[in-house]
């Protein structure tokens, strides 16, 4: 029995790195700014630097999300899990907070271990230093698992977050009410001592404007009863007519603690977002408690980015601050009180309502404040703090209703999420804020799935994030890697969401522990070339989708672009009024953005927010007036010709704003439809054709940026939600890219698993449209480029190519171009010159299926020690491949597999000969090596590998290594946590193939 303990193993370091550091921090500072400075991204104009692809920089490798159990770590241990991160290719980690998995929080000592404590703060300078040394970059969460918290903040502080809490009484017509001020339906939390009574207010019950879930009310007729108020009492006298309500606004704290806390002592208590106050207790707790000379030193050094989670401010009540009413008026023009019961909400629900229209003008005006305070005094104010400190801030915006377009504009890194966002849409959004603003990255919290700890899958991750990319995404952070071990917890480690209330949580541990960790340097260089390309130069997106209301997390979409224009290959992006004041906003050329992302057009539909009412600011009207005046084109959905205005309109201002929509669709290059199936014939008849066509729809989604004179196109055979059915099945089909550049441009296959860049064989042209094939299997990813010849340093890039070819693929190899089929025979090509060349293609054998194998398991149990794993091996004689499951001897194993067999090849095999290696279905991760060489990582998605030139005459050894997940361990050696789930099929079980082809060159 072996042991392995990977807490304990020795520490890889690069010793250039490492003897630098020996003299201290300020070495660090030199050397990691100049590293920095040369992995900075890609801009338009600049050539692409030899290793671009193949080698992608740690700046835009993926990210870890890193969970402590708050300052109960070690730093010894912290600056070997930094190396293990960053030996396993990863570019970086977030630390956060989070300890759900452990239900009795008092053995996590948070008196002398909290977070923000001086062991954290140790923990952290031990993880900044040796990330440093490593060339990796730390990002830190604001505070203790979320939303925004630091300790000294009480319920009843000025700078703790606040809700508005309503109580009520009813008064018959003419009748007297004599007695206290009505108390909040809700108690306040216990935590909770002080209050202030906002306003008292008397309304007449109006049935017509009730609905089924709110009490109509007439607004003419709200009194304001707050002075009439003594000693906490009131006496009023209802009219003669009609029902009358009392209502009372109390102003509170919400007495909210960060996520699964306490995290600290004394504990934090959420902020007030909204205010200058609540960031500053947030900064203000920084900069004296953790910013010492040394942190700050070592920011600079290995600093990422200060990280927000998503804002998830909990009440029964409304969220408030005490500058609201005035904010408000300052807006509007308008008080707010008078307004406050068609605002006020239990447990997140309306309470009441008046006429409907005003009641949604009134609503849209009070969240379209709260969004301004939100992102002036929170979201702007943080990410001016976190940039005098050298850093950026990185966000989740939403979670309330505010404008999380708008936010992502703002901030330095918007970040959406795998698991809360319900499809495409919700990233199209923050991707539309960052590229108006100039941005380059957008992040994803990438991989968490409910119930699935230890049982997820690599192939299941890369389905998920594959149309992520297509929509925006090009920075993962992976949920998430945790610290090796907390007092009490079994094997394999300490897991910060497992077990989750009992039952395997949501999110992964990665990390050694896991037996697929072996083959994360794959996973990371994968994904570190998809950032790459798509961090590289500035986005294009055909067109730009106006909302009214900036929200996301909502899956809310476009109508006719999501359902209709995405499978025929258009791409857009979703904006918000605040962005028509960028710098970018202007037009050239026809184009919006003309820099990045130029847009072909902008389309304007009615608010899905509020009923699909055609609504628009008359502020924001007038904008699209100017950009339609200088050429850009719009195509309006609705009946805007009748438009409301979104929020309470001032005098005249309704027809003020029809009289300017009247001038807009007056104009030739604005097209109004009533019926969204007639937007497609809208854009053909302004001449707007999207960058990627597909001849039929297609599951294809793409994203496009352009560098210079070169594009690149990211292709994934996706969906637009993991609820979406039926699956996506394997693509086989041609598709037109359009590209920037004059002259002669030729297109390159950038194959994101091995970072080889290689010419297509095979296209045909047409002004300035390539037109190749592409297929796909589910969530599988390729990349096209379209550039110069010889963009990527090879010998192909003059040389003919071919337009059409009855060979089975056509192909660059470094002597030219050749013809590659499974069957002897000769073989036509037609060239791009216009000349048709044959080729004889010699005997090939038929395809062998390989069903003999001997297998040798790691077979992983748990050890002595939480983070100890005991390996068995086993070796096994395999006639037939089967999932382990279906093995007895390893139903419930899990660890590592290598499968082993041997293929004889006729004495005529040369080396015009190949061979593809189909595994069939294999799980989890998985390297091949052919007679002794480990061959290039393969297609997680697509399980084939040309073996090529690794074969010879004679016996071949063909190996196959596999790794699972541990689910089929734990839910043996665990069962009270995980003994619900069932057994899952691991391993290598196929069917495998070998299909051997001939190939030659076309003369």
């Amino acid at each position: 029995m072996q042991k392995h303990n990977p807490q304990r193993a020795g520490i890889s370091r690069r010793a250039v790195l490492a003897a630098s550091l020996a003299a201290g921090t300020a070495t660090v500072l030199t050397a990691t700014t100049a590293t920095s400075a040369a992995a900075a991204p890609l801009t338009g104009g600049q050539p692409l630097p030899g290793g671009w692809f193949a080698a992608p920089p740690r700046s835009v490798r993926p990210k870890f999300r890193w969970w402590w159990p708050d300052g109960l770590v070690d730093p010894t241990e912290i600056a070997r899990e930094i190396d293990q991160i960053a030996d396993a290719g990863f570019g970086g980690a977030e630390i956060a907070a989070v300890h759900h998995s452990i239900k009795d929080k008092s053995v996590l000592d948070t008196a002398h271990f909290g977070w923000g404590s001086t062991p954290w703060r140790e923990g952290v300078e031990a993880a900044l230093r040796q990330a440093a040394r490593r060339g990796l970059t730390v990002d830190l969460t604001l505070g203790p698992s979320w939303p925004v918290a630091v300790p000294g903040v009480t319920p009843d502080d000025e700078a703790a977050a606040q809700e508005l809490a309503y109580g009520r009484a009813s008064v018959a017509a003419g009748t007297t009410y004599q007695g206290p001020v009505p108390e909040p339906v809700r108690p306040a939390a216990d935590a909770v001592t002080r209050r202030t009574l906002l306003a008292v207010q008397a309304a007449r019950v109006e049935p017509a404007n009730a609905t089924r879930k709110e009490t109509g009310l007439d607004l003419a007729s709200v009194q304001d009863l707050t002075a009439t108020v003594e000693d906490g009492r009131l006496t009023w006298t209802a009219p003669a007519e009609g029902d009358w309500l009392l209502i009372s606004y109390w102003q509170r704290g919400t007495a909210q603690q960060p996520e699964s806390g306490p995290h600290s002592a004394p504990a934090a208590y959420v902020v007030d977002h909204f205010s200058p106050a609540g960031t500053a207790a947030v900064t203000g707790f920084w900069d004296r408690s953790v910013l010492t000379g040394t942190v700050r030193r070592l920011l600079k050094a290995a600093g990422g980015a200060f990280f927000e989670d998503s804002v998830e401010l909990e009440t029964d009540a409304l969220v408030w601050t005490s500058a609201l009413p005035d904010a408000f008026e300052k807006r509007t023009g308008r008080p707010l009180l008078p307004y406050l019961p068609a605002l006020v909400l239990d447990k997140s629900n309306q309470v009441f309502a008046f006429e409907a229209q005003i009641t949604r003008q009134i609503r849209h005006d009070f969240w379209e404040t709260v969004s301004h305070l939100f992102n002036t005094h929170h979201i702007t104010a943080l990410r001016d703090w976190a940039h005098s400190l050298g850093m950026e801030l990185r966000s989740q915006p939403y979670g309330l209703q505010t404008d999380a377009i708008a936010s992502a504009a703002i901030l330095d890194i918007p970040e959406g999420e795998s698991l809360g966002f319900k499809n495409l849409d919700d990233y199209r959004c923050l991707a539309g804020g960052r590229d108006m603003a100039g941005h380059t990255v957008l992040s994803c919290e990438s991989g968490a799935y409910n119930g699935s700890a230890y049982s997820t899958t690599w192939d299941r991750f890369l389905r998920t994030m594959g149309g992520a990319y297509a929509a925006g995404v090009n920075q993962t952070v992976v949920h998430g890697f945790s610290y090796a071990t907390a007092p009490g917890v079994g094997w394999p480690g300490f897991a910060a969401f497992s077990p989750y209330n009992g039952a395997p949580g949501y999110g992964e541990s990665w990390g050694p522990r896991q037996p697929t960790w072996r083959h994360l340097p794959d996973i990371a260089g994968y994904l570190g070339r998809v950032h790459q390309v798509l961090q590289t130069g500035t986005a294009r997106a055909d067109v730009a989708v106006f909302r009214q209301t900036g929200y996301t997390a909502t899956g809310i979409g476009a109508s006719w672009f999501t359902a209709t224009g995405v499978p025929l290959g258009w791409t857009h992006q979703f904006l918000s009024g605040p962005l028509l004041d960028l710098p970018s906003a202007r037009v050239k050329d026809g184009r919006l953005a003309p820099d990045g992302p130029a847009y072909k057009a902008l389309f304007v539909e009615g608010d899905f927010f509020y009923g699909s009412t055609p609504t628009l600011a008359l502020a924001d009207v007038r904008k699209l007036l100017n950009l339609a005046r200088a050429g850009l084109p719009m195509v309006l959905f609705g009946a805007f010709d009748q438009a409301l205005t979104p929020g309470v309109p001032g005098q005249d201002e309704t027809g003020r704003l029809r009289e300017v929509l009247a001038s807009l669709l007056a104009l030739p290059q604005v097209k109004a439809v009533t019926d969204k199936t007639a937007v497609g014939d809208a854009l053909a008849a302004l001449g707007i054709t999207p960058d990627t066509r597909y001849a039929a729809p297609s599951t294809l989604l793409n994203a496009h940026r352009v560098i210079g004179d070169t594009d690149l196109y990211y292709l994934c055979n996706g969906k637009h939600a993991e609820t979406v059915k039926p699956p996506v099945a394997t693509i086989d089909h041609d598709i037109t890219l359009r590209h920037t550049r004059r002259g002669t441009t030729v297109p390159y296959l950038l194959d994101p698993w091995t970072g080889e860049a290689t010419r297509v064989g095979r296209y045909t042209e047409d002004g300035d449209g390539i037109t190749l094939h592409v297929t796909l299997e589910p969530g599988q990813a390729t990349v096209v480029a379209l550039g110069r010849p010889g963009l990527f340093a090879d010998r192909n890039g003059h040389r003919r190519h071919a337009v059409d070819s009855d060979a089975d693929r056509v192909v660059f190899t470094d002597r030219g171009l050749a013809v590659r089929a499974a069957r002897a025979g000769t073989y036509t090509t037609r060239l791009s010159r216009g000349r048709t060349a044959t080729t004889a293609l010699p005997a090939v054998p038929g395809p062998m299926a390989l069903d003999r194998w001997q297998l040798d398991v790691e077979d992983w149990y748990p050890g002595t020690e939480a983070t100890d794993t005991d390996i068995v091996r086993r070796t096994l004689t395999l006639d037939a491949l089967l999932p382990w499951s279906q093995i007895p001897e390893l139903a419930d194993s899990a660890g590592i597999g290598r499968y082993r067999t041997t293929v004889p090849l006729p004495a005529d095999w040369t080396s015009s000969h190949g061979a593809y290696l189909e595994l069939g279905t294999v799980s989890d991760t998985f390297r091949v090596s052919v007679n002794g060489t480990r061959l290039p990582p393969a297609d997680r998605l697509r399980p084939v590998v040309d073996l090529g030139e690794h074969l010879r005459p004679g016996t071949n050894v063909i190996e196959v290594e596999v790794a699972t997940p541990l689910i089929n361990r734990l839910r043996v050696s665990r069962p009270a946590v995980f003994g619900t789930a069932s057994r899952q099929a691991y391993g290598l079980s196929g069917p495998v193939r070998l299909v051997p082809y001939a190939q030659a060159l076309v003369r």
